[in-house]
């Protein structure tokens, strides 16, 4: 598991580098509106909250349901929404037009909770997975269509934002890998409790650390192409 989430995490480094060269017209590319990387960003933010539920199934298995929500899983999140609060002050100087309300911090903080909640939903979440990701494009409404309330998904268009994950259809995906993770841990517990290649142990090392990777990153790829920049233009 720790592997599957540090591979998800060099894949979102590389695609935000390729990002970073892009803003700094050091490349030709749309994140936009382009196929390639659209689909990318998809399947990264997938591989993630996917990684997220099946991490809730492992960390809510031998815990009784009055303890679910435990000291230490408030101090996680506690952590979580933090560093959501500073990628949203952040965004908004580096990009005050578009600036991130409700990225994948902000919604993996609100899911945390959901998740939770709905635990022992046991096969219903893998229907209401589904419904919460096809839901978004059967209901939407202008009263979603603000800051205030576009997180939720229900949206008419897309904000103008640098990263956008609402709940819906978001929210399906997590449910996904909590019932994944549920299941594996009452028909295959080997497949989490097994061993692990050794090529693949730096994986694990770095998906232990995700939280701390995702806040770094960005600054440090940002600062070394600007300090390339500059000296290019000496």
């Amino acid at each position: 598991m720790d592997a599957l989430r540090g591979a998800a995490i060099v894949w979102m480094a590389v695609f935000h580098f390729g990002f970073d060269l892009a803003h700094f017209r050091l490349i030709e590319a749309d994140f936009h509106r382009d196929p390639f990387w659209l689909h990318q960003r998809t399947a990264i933010v997938s591989l993630f909250l996917f990684c997220a539920g099946l991490g809730q199934a492992v960390a809510m298995a031998s815990r009784p349901t009055r303890l679910r929500f435990c000291p230490r899983f408030w101090w996680r999140w506690g952590q979580v929404a933090g560093c959501a609060l500073l990628v949203s002050a952040g965004s908004a100087l580096m990009f005050p037009g578009s600036w991130i309300s409700f990225g994948v911090l902000h919604g993996i903080a609100v899911m945390l909770v959901l998740m939770r909640l709905s635990a022992d939903w046991g096969r219903w979440l893998w229907p209401l997975g589904l419904l919460a990701l096809l839901l978004p494009q059967c209901v939407q409404s202008p009263l979603f269509d603000s800051r205030l309330t576009d997180w939720l998904g229900l949206v008419t268009r897309k904000p103008v934002t640098e990263d956008w994950v609402p709940v819906l259809p978001w929210l399906g995906v997590m449910w996904w890998g909590l019932a994944a993770g549920q299941w594996v841990l009452a028909h295959r517990p080997a497949w989490l409790s097994g061993g692990l290649p050794r090529g693949l142990a730096p994986l694990a090392t770095l998906g232990r650390w995700s939280l701390s990777f995702y806040m770094l990153h960005q600054p440090v790829l940002i600062g070394a192409v600007m300090f390339w920049l500059a000296l290019t233009r000496q």
